[in-house]
């Protein structure tokens, strides 16, 4: 069974970028929660929607960061789509609500580079997608996921520039194969004062087969400090091509201990 793919952790993305501003900080130990929604028709001709709940906690010294994230998911749509997949190539016309445990993720990055005087970052990052989630209701593939990424961030004053290359290794699953791809994203973002900061991301990755379009997003996102402690992040997206969400978008609210 071939298939396309889809975006359903959208939110997980945004989470590392709040991490620019703070990963020169040693020991800092932070929890994140929200929902990311998104909706599609990824190729087809019936809407899917999923409802995303992240619970991510990360731990960061001077060179090192490490997440766990912990997801609950819900999915609408035809009985032949699954999250971060797809639908597959022949019509299907049930529709049907699933929810439960999603895919955990698990992700160790270290800083090659953390200069506070250049404002330049360099991070190198390995992460497992487990397969946790119940291939049989369609809230998962079942298999593992593989991603291998560097990313690089640059200050500029009020403002900053950052991307992100990496290669992404699926797992064969019973009835379908996907190919491994290269994936990237580039973005932007500035100060807005000294508690707030909005910006800009474009995320592309080659497909997954060779009858499937590229998958590529561009989302704008808004920052808010709103104390030593707390931080929130909200994010509008919206997606090109049979392989990407239509639209959709999220709110995170993070707290550091």
């Amino acid at each position: 069974m071939n298939k396309t793919g889809t975006r359903y952790m959208h939110s997980i993305l945004l989470t590392g970028l709040s991490s620019v501003s703070s990963c020169v900080l040693a020991g800092s130990l932070s929890l994140t929660s929200g929902m990311d929604f998104s909706s599609g028709k990824y190729g087809g001709t019936t809407e899917t929607s999923v409802i995303y709940i992240p619970v991510s906690g990360k731990y960061e010294t001077e060179n090192w960061l490490f997440k766990l994230t912990v997801p609950y998911i819900s999915i609408t749509g035809p009985a032949n789509t699954t999250p971060n997949i797809g639908q597959a190539v022949y019509e299907e016309d049930d529709v049907r609500t699933d929810s439960g445990l999603g895919d955990v993720v698990a992700s160790t990055s270290y800083s090659l580079v953390n200069s506070a005087r250049s404002g330049l970052i360099i991070d190198v990052t390995g992460k497992v997608k487990f397969g946790t989630a119940d291939k049989y209701r369609g809230l998962g593939s079942g298999v593992n996921d593989y991603y291998g990424e560097t990313s690089v961030y640059k200050i500029f004053g009020r403002a900053s520039a950052f991307g992100t290359l990496g290669y992404k290794v699926y797992e064969p699953a019973v009835g379908y194969t996907l190919d491994n791809v290269f994936y990237g994203s580039l973005g932007i973002s500035n100060k807005l004062d000294a508690r707030s900061s909005a910006g800009l991301i474009y995320d592309y990755r080659q497909p997954t087969a060779v009858w499937s379009d590229p998958q590529s997003m561009w989302t704008i996102f808004l920052n808010r400090k709103i104390s030593d402690k707390w931080k929130a992040q909200t994010y509008f997206f919206k997606g090109t091509g049979t392989s990407s969400p239509d639209l959709g978008g999220g709110a995170l609210l993070t707290q550091s201990f």
